[in-house]
């Protein structure tokens, strides 16, 4: 039974579906999907169309939104909202540390895996889209990874969709995962170098912590292992609008004065943990390569892989020089499952899927080229998660989609440049614009 209630503005739905856990088995295992429905309050009565929303990540459920935040609140004007959590994620049913030993051994469980990949995703969405709309087509939204999903989905199942949405997420239709990486460290250096040039007292709070990382063993509260390395990590943050910021007065408070000397404060280190820990996102760091995975070759840990072609990123270098310490960004490596107590149980499984060869394609270039579907995208001149240039591409190969090049948001424009951004994607996909 569905259950509803309200949030100011708003009808909230929930609603569980099952579905199978590979679609090429109709007949076989299920797993169950979680999702919110949405409604304005003022429209619940109404036979409205909808909207799907897809996350981005991998392995993130859906917005938990109060009320009607950020761009659900131009989507609730003329939609029904779908918040669908995606298969292993949210409220679905899981994949993590905890969960995956009920498959078996890491090789049943990289297995399961591969299952979780955009192409089943979009298969969820077939699958529960003739219960809720009654067979019509319905708008998708994605969202990075989501975006990655839509695209998918015109290449698996355009006859499912209105019109799609995509926002920070063309991917390259044929790009391997080195191709991914070896684009995606330069972008990451110009965030750093950029963030530096904002606040260069963080130069050297930056040296500070390399250097005591690399001179002493630290693990944070939680038992997650605090290296070099990890810290660099934290550049992940660079890519969002208020990211820069929020690293600055991170490091600002990194050391207090003990009886043993300086030592990294008890406030830094549980802020620290909070950032780094795949505990309640574990799925992004086992299939976070995969999702560029088409074809024989496999991923290898290739963001590890192209950083060595890159040795400005050795923190130990820089400091025996006197060139900043450069962060990281978007980027998976085999130590984190050595680091990352959320991750230990499951670096097995996480080598195996590195090691696979034999990856669906993900894409169909051909269908692309006739695509029916209005389709527009946003695409950020300098996004520091998703290539620029390979999206510039892969929107000319996508027949009648309209694109919006901008320089004035970050990845997360569709959070923080909402209502804008969504009513113009919607506007350029219905010729409005």
């Amino acid at each position: 039974m569905s259950l509803s209630y309200r949030q100011p503005g708003v009808v909230l739905t929930d609603r569980h579906f099952t579905v199978p856990l590979d679609h090429a088995d109709p007949g076989g295992e299920t797993i169950e999907l979680y999702a919110r429905a949405a409604v304005a309050r003022d429209k619940a009565g109404q036979d409205l169309p909808w909207l799907v929303y897809l996350q981005g990540g991998p392995g993130f459920g859906a917005n938990r939104f109060i009320g009607r935040q950020a761009w659900l609140d131009r989507a609730l004007k003329d939609y029904r909202v779908l918040l669908l959590d995606q298969r292993g994620t949210g409220r679905s049913t899981p994949a993590t540390r905890q969960t995956l030993p009920l498959r078996g051994t890491p090789a049943e469980q990289a297995e399961y895996l591969t299952r979780f990949r955009a192409d089943a995703i979009v298969r969820d969405c077939e699958a529960i889209r003739p219960e809720l709309t009654g067979g019509a087509p319905w708008t998708v939204l994605g969202q990075s990874f989501g975006g990655f999903c839509t695209v998918s989905y015109l290449s698996l199942a355009p006859e499912g969709l209105a019109t799609a949405v995509i926002t920070g997420g063309l991917p390259s239709l044929d790009a391997h995962a080195d191709d991914v990486y070896r684009a995606a460290y330069p972008r990451i250096e110009r965030k750093v170098t950029t963030h530096y040039a904002r606040y260069p007292q963080d130069v050297e709070r930056a040296r500070r912590i390399a250097d005591h990382l690399l001179t002493h063993d630290v693990v944070l509260p939680n038992g997650y292992r605090f290296t070099v390395e990890a810290f660099q990590s934290l550049g992940l943050m660079l890519g969002m609008s208020d990211g820069s910021h929020r690293l600055h007065y991170l490091l600002e408070d990194a050391f207090v004065r003990t009886p043993g000397g300086l030592d990294l404060s008890d406030a830094f280190q549980e802020e620290v943990q909070a950032l780094l820990s795949y505990a309640g996102h574990p799925l992004y760091a086992l299939v976070h390569e995969a999702i560029y995975g088409q074809g024989l070759r496999p991923t290898a840990w290739a963001a590890e892989r192209m950083r060595a072609e890159f040795p400005q990123f050795d923190a130990a270098k820089a400091l025996a020089g006197d060139t900043p310490v450069l962060f990281t960004g978007e980027t998976v490596h085999p130590w984190m499952f050595d680091t990352d107590p959320a991750l230990r149980p499951l670096r097995e499984t996480a080598e195996l899927l590195a090691a696979r060869t034999d990856w669906q394609p993900l894409y169909d270039p051909a269908r692309l080229a006739v695509n029916e579907v209005p389709v527009a995208a946003a695409i950020y001149h300098d996004d520091m998660y998703v290539d620029s240039a390979h999206s510039v591409h892969t929107a000319r190969a996508i027949r009648g989609l309209r694109t919006w090049v901008t320089d004035e948001f970050e990845h997360d424009g569709l959070r923080t440049g909402a209502p804008r951004v969504l009513d113009r994607l919607l506007a350029l996909a219905h010729d409005e614009a």
